[in-house]
């Protein structure tokens, strides 16, 4: 830590042995999403994957399953790779204090040492493939896309790196899918109100903090690139894309630069989502390509979705919780952890200490209003701070012994939600639902928890001896 691009990514996880490369030939379809598929399926332990023998490219090179494990998620973070994922969400929620960290501005970006203005073809560029078998086409998924607020377009933190569904609808025509709770989509309803083109710039095979902190629910006015300096630790590399201006990565492999057209809205979709369901087709705005830079012999690097768990849910399991966790923390100091590591949060644990009884069923549903709640955050379910929320065992003690079904049930009616959640109906509207395991207080007293069953004395210290004994 910290990762300049990556190639050093790619590196530490061969050294740690978190990295699988596949030099055999495969074919793009259905080898390389197959394969992408395969690894969370086996374990939460798996490797990286990197092909560079891929056929119809003579120098074609994928990686996959980046950060698709715990392991692989702790070196993200610089730390041991056996870090438990309770040790990795403290970690994170502590670097999550030291922001703002200054980015750190470079003219020397790696990604500069090609450029393409006119033939511009994608298909020629990358090894494109579909993920699953009904997606309309093929797609780039894990690409962090820029854009400016047009009303404001000098403040540093209404710039927007964020990610978001792109599908290459041909040699430079692109279809994106940005949400209106999305900071992308505030940025476009601006330029179609002046009338006006949004220009983007589109950064493809980044270092995975950046990845990481693109996926992260943060407010309108905080940069994600003075976040990725306070997770890793120091300022964050930036370069000035040379057609829009905007700041992307330093160390991306490619950057495509263009403009979302104005009122233009084609079908885009389905698309095999983090739903576990295809998305379905809807008019969507239209990205045209004008301006590529890249690497020599770049690396495309993309993320399967599908059925959880795969890639996605790891990269976006605790940049997902800590921002949750920090936004109810400030108003609640009792809130001890939060676990919305299940669908990007659509379901969320939140363990907390009680002021009084309905106490813990008020914070989940502040929960719902929060930046990210807005779209998810459709089934709370809140535990007792003694509740370890990323222990599932304990989770589901709590709502058998302490959720009562008359009494514990809190629902709202016709709330947001994102568009891509299947049962959401109209789609982007939907009940939301508190279950308050907690234990209960006064003046809520009711059941017969008088003592639990704690653990023997000395515990503790058979825990780590043990554990030293079978490392």
């Amino acid at each position: 830590m910290p990762y300049r691009d990556l190639r050093e990514f790619l590196s530490v996880l061969e050294e740690e042995g978190q990295l699988l490369k596949h030099t055999d030939p495969v074919h793009p379809e259905p080898d390389l999403s197959a394969a992408a598929r395969a690894v969370p399926n086996l374990t939460d332990r798996g490797p990286a994957l990197l092909f560079d023998n891929i056929h119809g490219y003579r120098r074609g090179r994928v990686a996959l399953n980046v950060v698709g494990s715990w392991p692989n998620h702790a070196l993200m973070l610089g730390m041991d790779k056996d870090t438990p994922v309770k040790e990795q969400f403290f970690e994170f929620a502590r670097r999550w204090d030291d922001y703002p960290v200054p980015a750190e501005r470079r003219d020397d970006a790696p990604w500069q040492e090609h450029t393409i203005d006119e033939g511009i073809d994608l298909f020629q560029l990358l090894p494109l493939f579909r993920l699953n078998r009904y997606d309309v086409g093929t797609y780039i998924d894990k690409a962090v896309v820029v854009s400016r607020d047009p009303d404001d377009p000098d403040h540093f933190g209404k710039q927007n790196a964020g990610i978001y569904r792109i599908q290459v609808k041909d040699k430079a025509t692109l279809g994106i899918q940005p949400l209106p709770t999305h900071d992308i989509g505030l940025h476009l309803r601006a330029a179609e109100e002046r009338g006006e083109n949004l220009p983007v710039a589109i950064a493809i095979g980044n270092d995975p903090v950046m990845t990481t902190v693109s996926g992260m629910p943060l407010t309108y006015e905080q940069s994600e690139y003075e976040m990725a300096g306070a997770i890793q630790g120091e300022p964050y590399r930036i370069a000035k894309a040379p057609l829009t201006g905007l700041d992307v990565p330093w160390g991306a492999e490619v950057v495509l630069e263009g403009e979302i057209l104005a009122g233009v809205r084609e079908i885009e979709g389905p698309f095999g989502e983090f739903t576990g369901h295809y998305s379905g087709g809807r008019r969507q705005p239209v990205i045209r390509i004008t301006k590529v830079s890249h690497r020599t012999d770049p690396i495309f690097e993309h993320l399967y979705l599908g059925m959880p768990w795969t890639e996605m849910d790891y990269t976006l399991a605790l940049n997902t919780s800590v921002p949750l966790y920090q936004q109810l923390k400030k108003d609640f100091p009792e809130v001890v952890a939060v676990n919305a590591m299940y669908t990007q949060g659509l379901l969320a644990v939140v363990s907390v200490k009680q002021r009084y009884g309905g106490f813990a069923k008020a914070v989940g549903m502040r929960a719902m209003t929060t930046p990210h709640g807005l779209g998810y955050c459709k089934v709370m379910i809140m535990v007792d701070e003694t509740v370890d929320p990323f222990n599932l065992a304990q989770v589901m003690w709590a709502m058998s012994v302490k959720f009562h079904p008359q009494h514990d049930i809190v629902t709202v009616p016709n709330a947001s939600v994102l568009p891509l959640d299947p049962s959401s109906d109209p789609a982007g509207i939907t009940h939301k639902v508190v279950f308050d395991a907690t234990t209960p207080i006064a003046p809520e007293t009711r059941g017969h928890y008088s003592q639990t069953v704690d653990a023997p004395a000395d515990t503790k210290k058979w825990e780590d001896l043990l554990k030293g004994l079978i490392k």
